[in-house]
């Protein structure tokens, strides 16, 4: 059964959704809601989705550490699992993956499993993606943006159109950042338990800065130029307006002009 914290996400979720769609009061902290309520939810369906292949693989305990509640408070790195990618997401507009569900492997007895239980995730952001494009694919948003004498206008429920790419848009970099071979990413342990015993040595010694690195490099380098061209190329590939997502992340940043 869903714990009542990931019930009370659901219901921000349409809460938000119903607010940013009438434009309610201020309708950029509608879109900063509906954003980061959205992207709460998908970081609790994604550790879900490993959670439940591990459990079916073998690893019975997610069950008792109440991985399976879908409550992001039973995270065992609540810091790097939701806190660090809510700044990611406000600050930069990246879907960055943090760790959150501890496995224990010694239950799980088969390479097939193992590298199943990294991929869940990474899939879960990928279904959640494709699933935010039928919306603009049947024609929504279409007029989210009006062209003026005095230049572009949002248009009937722009807003919500807005906010709904800006989540495709972050659950495509989630997708790419989470299927990156880097070690410590889920990746990276898609394909460990295929590595022969002295690549996974040096694996294990890299993996707990993988992440680190990986932040660096998308917040400081040419890295970010390039990543975000390979996110806009693969949103609009499955119909998720990249003008809209990055006009939607820029927009739910209230605070700023």
């Amino acid at each position: 059964m869903p714990s009542p914290v990931f019930v009370g996400i659901l219901a921000l979720v349409a809460a938000s959704a119903w607010m940013t769609w009438i434009g309610y009061g201020n309708v950029r902290v509608d879109v900063f809601l509906l954003v980061i309520s959205g992207w709460v939810l998908s970081l609790c369906l994604h550790e879900y989705a490993h959670a439940l292949v591990a459990y079916f693989s073998g690893d019975r305990g997610v069950a008792d550490r109440g991985y399976l509640r879908l409550n992001p408070l039973k995270y065992t790195h609540p810091l790097l699992s939701i806190v660090l990618p809510l700044v990611a997401v406000v600050l930069g507009g990246i879907g960055l993956p943090g760790g959150a569900v501890w496995v224990d492997h010694a239950h799980v007895r088969s390479k097939l499993k193992e590298s199943l239980i990294s991929a869940a995730g990474p899939a879960t952001n990928v279904l959640f993606a494709l699933l935010l494009a039928v919306p603009f694919a049947l024609g929504g948003g279409d007029d989210a943006l009006v062209f003026t004498g005095a230049g572009v206008a949002l248009g009937p429920h722009g807003p919500f159109w807005l906010a709904l790419a800006a989540l495709g848009f972050l659950q495509v970099t989630a997708s790419l950042l989470n299927l990156l071979p880097v070690p410590g990413l889920d990746g990276g342990n898609t394909l460990r338990p295929w590595l022969n015993q002295a690549y996974q040595r040096a694996y294990d010694l890299f993996a707990p800065y993988g992440f680190m690195l990986l932040f660096v490099l998308l917040w400081q380098s040419r890295v970010n130029v390039w990543f975000f061209d390979a996110v806009g190329w693969l949103a609009s590939l499955i119909g998720v307006p990249e003008d809209l997502g990055r006009l939607g992340i820029e927009y739910m940043r209230f605070w700023s002009n």
